[in-house]
């Protein structure tokens, strides 16, 4: 049994990112550990929070729930808060996880990474796949954690030509091209994970307060989800082999 550490910004990025990796992990035999940064602070606020309900108890709720499903054996948040997107007054507040010190943050999740004896860290790319400030910082905090750990780290993103194409599939305007963007041609793992896609979608579903029904991720056909969620992608950096992502 290998242990597999998922480091996310947010409460759902698990699911979106890397659900089906580690509900494989855990068919598989494997301890499945999931680090969040931030507990989702800065989300949208859904009209079904109970009287006196802060948004981020809710998405500690709903990733626990999630992590069920997924087969995690261990949930840690970092406790960091979410900055909101680029650019918004959030970014420099106190705490933000934005503003973290990198060195700081990167020994508390290598403390976690020597204490699990993980055998790989997933991360996200240098642009955090679409620029959010604490997309980007689990990308810096990872990398310099794996460093200090000696843990093999694959940055998890959606493949965006893949992307793309289910949003045509689905009749919807395409998002804006980023000019920042880390191409998919530095992409150099790919996990099948089509087995689970069931298990994935239902991981979303958790994340009631943030993934609707009538969201892009599940108003989707069977077909048009696994076209971009059917394969986690990864790009490979450290030690060991870059395709398949083993434990």
């Amino acid at each position: 049994m290998a242990t597999l550490v998922t480091f996310h910004a947010h409460p759902d990025d698990e699911c979106i990112l890397t659900g089906g990796l580690m509900r494989k992990a855990f068919e598989e035999g494997h301890r499945v550990v999931l680090v969040v940064a931030t507990r989702g602070e800065a989300g949208e606020i859904p009209d079904f929070l109970a009287p006196g309900e802060e948004l981020w108890q809710r998405r500690v709720q709903e990733t626990h729930a999630a992590a069920d499903l997924l087969g995690v054996a261990r949930v840690e948040f970092l406790g960091y808060l979410d900055s909101g997107m680029m650019g918004d007054e959030l970014n420099s507040r106190p705490g933000s996880f934005w503003t973290a010190d990198v060195e700081e943050a990167a020994g508390k999740l290598a403390a976690l990474l020597a204490e699990e004896d993980a055998a790989a860290l997933t991360t996200y790319d240098s642009f955090g796949q679409y620029g959010h400030p604490d997309h980007i910082q689990v990308h810096r905090v990872g990398a310099r954690a794996a460093e200090i750990a000696g843990t093999p780290v694959y940055q998890a993103r959606v493949k965006e030509s893949e992307f793309r194409e289910a949003f045509r599939r689905a009749g919807l305007e395409e998002p804006p091209v980023q000019e920042d963007a880390v191409p998919d041609s530095e992409i150099t793992s790919g996990v099948d994970v089509s087995k689970y896609l069931d298990v994935k979608r239902a991981a979303m579903r958790a994340h009631a307060s943030q993934i609707p029904e009538q969201s892009f991720f599940l108003s989707l056909d069977d077909e048009t989800f696994a076209l971009p969620f059917g394969t986690e992608w990864f790009i490979h950096h450290g030690a060991g082999p870059a395709t398949p992502l083993d434990l």
